[in-house]
């Protein structure tokens, strides 16, 4: 394997990371606001070098069992890397597949939780990444909203929750993805950098088979007083 960092998570976790994928602060914020429970079986899609799923685990209340979905070779195998050097081998499973084609061994249906931080550019919007791994997590070029959508949908039980990161100026086109995928929104919080700035993130919570009633919780600020918040989780390299 070619050359790669180690960060500590927390409880003996470890991520691994190289210059094309790393640690963000999006993946950050979306691990704690989807916060699984110990019973549950999760899955986040487009899972890069895992760091999502890696933090359930550095948690205080990891998922009976999850599961991280990449596209990209490359980071599959750092993913998987983190697993085997965090002790994760069979809790939490790393497949490299498209999430448009989900292979026919996941247990649809039966999952209590997914996350997704999809791409946040819609095709024809913003500057093209020149890069392989910055275009396709930043651009819709090989997954759409609607593909996060519907893939969520085959996966979770009645009931079960989808958590996904997203640029505000977006979030009518992603509450409208999901309600029509028969998700019903069910909770969102605004991240901005500091008191004074309009939100640059937002993260929302929404139920397979839901009614509908939305929460909107109070705002998560990153920096305030010049401080750095409890958001983002601190990741510290080895």
């Amino acid at each position: 394997m070619s050359a790669y960092r180690e960060e500590a998570l927390g409880g003996g976790i470890l991520v691994c990371t190289d210059h094309a994928y790393k640690v963000q602060t999006d993946a950050l914020l979306l691990a704690k606001f989807s916060a699984p429970r110990r019973i549950d079986t999760a899955c986040d899609l487009g899972t890069g070098c895992g760091v999502i799923p890696l933090l359930w685990f550095a948690g205080e209340s990891p998922p009976a069992a999850a599961f991280g979905l990449e596209i990209q070779p490359r980071a599959v195998e750092l993913a998987r890397r983190s697993v085997e050097r965090s002790g994760l081998g069979g809790r939490l499973n790393i497949i490299e597949c498209d999430l448009r084609d989900l292979p026919g061994d996941l247990p649809k249906g039966g999952f209590d939780l997914v996350s997704c931080n999809p791409p946040y550019n819609a095709v024809g919007a913003g500057v093209m990444s020149g890069a392989d791994s910055d275009r396709i997590a930043r651009h819709e070029t090989t997954c759409t909203l609607d593909d996060v959508c519907i893939a969520a949908r085959r996966l979770l039980r009645h009931g079960g929750r989808l958590c996904v990161s997203y640029l505000p100026e977006r979030l009518c086109d992603l509450l409208e993805k999901m309600r029509a995928n028969g998700i019903e929104p069910k909770r969102l919080r605004f991240v901005h950098k500091n008191p004074n700035s309009p939100p640059s993130l937002v993260l929302c919570e929404g139920k397979l088979g839901s009614k509908p009633f939305l929460q909107v919780e109070a705002p998560i600020f990153l920096h305030e007083h010049g401080h750095l918040t409890e958001y983002p989780i601190e990741v510290r390299g080895d």
